[in-house]
């Protein structure tokens, strides 16, 4: 048996009123998803724990099938798993370029600064930093390394706080001696980012600076066993985005690069769906887990026409295209959490899911967060989908 896990980051919505009242779901012309719905059984997942922050680290964790309150340390450490940074015993951070203006944090992306970009800020943070050192990751999503650290300091991710004072979220506890040296940092970095000649150009052409770190999202090295011990099957991770790849290094699973995948709207879906597709046809493993980032920057944003967009091509381009050549698999479907149009950051509701096996009866429903409720599977938390997948 071949299995394909399809995961749309942050799609999950509630009803939005410039949609009808109605959800991106609801709205989106989809028929290959309604297909594998209408003949494949449906319920609903708690990727988050209680009393965890409804990220994609933590939600894609409990997907892949390892409880996230037993295995998660922090963002950071997946990240560099990606990068090949030596963990030792080192704390790794999570450092967005952001833009900030005064005390408000108006971009968690900074525009969505390019990669190159990014390199020429995190080269010249470098030559400055009186501590640590950083990483160029994907874009504005880079990393800050510590030799020795407290691990467990209070912190807030960027996207969490747009248009509020980034002074009131800073890490903590204030009395912490740690938080005070990093925040210092932060603050500092505004000195040395605001007039780089990268973001003196990026002005001019109209964009938004990258005019300050973020650090957050900190942690040491998981203790990860291998996906194929740990289920019984060999799998690969697919996407563009380094936490998510993070997981797939962690656990073992082939992680390849694909071109054209940017975790943005213009990335190159029917690309990811070969990638996984080959890895089950032609390199023998088991399952390819395809992860698409771009409907949670549509939440994020607030782009309730380009969720529904990217919602349509991941239907057209990846469900459909391995529906038709390998229509023997087994596909699951599902959003790690909801990242809603309302709220535009990420919230730790269930989400819908779809199980879908060639062959057997389903609930003869169509996909959303409603009708969901309504399906087979019933409730599901933490590595009861990876189990129940495998075995339904």
């Amino acid at each position: 048996m071949k299995y394909f896990i399809i995961v749309a980051d942050g799609a999950a919505d509630y009803p939005v009123p410039e949609l009808g009242g109605k959800t991106p779901f609801q709205v989106a012309f989809i028929p290959n998803l309604h297909y594998i719905s209408s003949k494949g059984r449906l319920g609903v997942y708690k990727t988050v724990p209680d009393g965890m922050h409804p990220g994609s680290d933590v939600a894609n964790m409990s997907i892949t099938g390892y409880d996230p309150r037993k295995y998660y340390t922090g963002r950071g450490p997946l990240e560099a798993a990606v990068l090949g940074i030596e963990f030792n015993d080192r704390v790794i951070f999570r450092c967005n370029l952001i833009t900030v203006s005064g005390e408000i944090l108006e971009d968690y992306s900074a525009g969505h600064i390019t990669r190159g970009e990014a390199a020429q800020l995190i080269e010249a943070l470098n030559k400055w930093t009186p501590f640590g050192r950083f990483y160029l990751g994907l874009d504005y999503r880079n990393l800050f390394v510590m030799e020795e650290c407290d691990d467990k300091l209070l912190n807030t991710p960027p996207h969490d706080i747009v248009g509020r004072k980034f002074t009131s979220y800073l890490l903590g506890p204030p009395s912490n001696e740690w938080a005070r040296k990093l925040n210092q940092l932060m603050l500092d970095s505004r000195e040395i980012l605001e007039n780089h000649p990268v973001n003196i150009r990026r002005r001019r052409e109209g964009k938004r600076p990258a005019n300050m770190i973020w650090l957050w999202g900190q942690g040491r090295k998981p203790n990860m066993e291998p996906l194929k011990q740990k289920y019984g099957v060999a799998g690969a991770m697919i996407s563009a985005v380094y936490l998510v790849k993070g997981i797939g290094v962690l656990t073992g699973m082939w992680v390849p690069e694909v071109l054209g995948a940017t975790g943005y709207y213009d990335s190159d879906l029917a690309k990811k769906a070969e990638c996984g597709i080959k890895s089950v046809k032609e390199k023998g493993l088991d399952l390819a887990y395809i992860h698409i980032e771009a409907t949670d920057e549509a939440g994020h944003e607030g782009n309730a026409e380009m969720k529904v967009k990217m919602l349509e091509r991941v239907d057209r381009e990846i469900i459909g295209k391995i529906l038709d050549e390998v229509p023997e698999a087994s596909i699951a479907f599902l959003p790690d959490h909801p990242t809603p149009i309302r709220v535009r950051t990420h919230t730790a509701e269930p989400v819908p899911v779809v199980i879908y096996r060639p062959g057997t009866t389903g609930d003869g429903l169509l996909f959303d967060e409603f009708t969901c409720k309504k399906g087979s599977l019933g409730f599901l938390e933490g590595e009861q989908f990876m189990r129940k997948f495998l075995s339904t």
